[in-house]
């Protein structure tokens, strides 16, 4: 061993091993601080690339199921829409049959006929006010609700509209039907309830398609899900371990800056030899 005033290897050797331990002291305490092991590409470059893959994935889910929550609102308006019309076309029905008597008076039957056009301008309002995000199913302004099926934007779910307006081919009342007289009352009948019918039929065929926006949002939902843990699986640092780790390069730290201590004090030796 030489003595030299101009060189410590002992004092460089002590700060390189230092440097290491502060620089990994540095990666636990942001792996703790972000929650993440790979919280950049500077960290590990594949798997980064990987998860921001995944991110992008999930990102994409997340609008398809925006894009589903927003057309099973649409169809549900458009059922409670057609829940509403059939139990008009109920209460219409009553009234055709009950102004269909022979034996009441004209008074009735007009009054019989101003409940019955009342309840048939309902249908019309119902049919106009069925709208959510611009969308109406009921009043025959669009043929179908679309939405997103994939994170890709290739592939869509879509549910058929159903007209429910008078004078249509669900509800074939005119828009000027009357139970005025028992033979206008009496032909309505049939007419009444065959539009009863074709709402009904109507409403199962929106309510199946609700089905299929809803099963696919929770597919779509648990795929979103589990991706996301796969993410995690990747990148998230385990907090247990960096936990044991950052206590050990404490230890290691401090008794680092004892070792440069003391290799700092070794020129001082030097000083003995002079009869210093």
């Amino acid at each position: 061993m030489s003595f030299s005033v101009n060189t410590n290897t002992g004092a460089q050797v002590a700060l390189q091993y230092l440097n290491a331990t502060q620089g990994q002291l540095d990666m636990t305490q942001s792996r703790i601080n972000s929650g993440l092991k790979v919280a950049s590409a500077k960290d590990d470059g594949a798997i980064y690339a990987i998860a921001q893959n995944q991110r992008g994935s999930v990102a994409g889910y997340q609008s398809v199921i925006s894009s589903l929550n927003n057309g099973s609102s649409a169809i549900d308006v458009a059922l409670s829409a057609g829940q509403s019309i059939s139990d008009l076309l109920i209460q219409l029905k009553q009234k055709a049959l009950a102004a269909a008597d022979p034996s009441i008076d004209t008074a009735s039957r007009q009054a019989l006929n101003a409940n019955f056009t009342a309840l048939r301008d309902q249908i019309s309002t119902i049919v106009k006010n069925a709208v959510f995000n611009n969308f109406n199913l009921v009043d025959g302004s669009t043929t179908k609700v679309q939405a997103l099926a994939s994170s890709d934007g290739a592939r869509r779910i879509t549910t058929q509209a159903q007209n429910m307006s008078l004078s249509g081919s669900i509800v074939t009342i005119t828009k000027t039907a009357s139970i005025s007289t028992q033979a206008k009352a009496s032909a309505l009948i049939a007419t009444v309830q065959a539009s009863l019918t074709n709402v009904n039929s109507a409403l199962a065929k929106l309510s199946s398609g609700a089905a299929k926006f809803s099963i696919q949002a929770n597919f779509t939902q648990k795929l979103a899900d589990t991706l996301t843990a796969g993410i995690g699986n990747l990148v998230d640092a385990n907090m247990a371990q960096e936990s044991a780790r950052l206590q050990s390069l404490q230890v290691k730290q401090q008794l680092g800056v004892q070792a440069l201590s003391i290799a700092n004090q070794a020129p001082q030796t030097i000083l003995s030899l002079f009869g210093r």
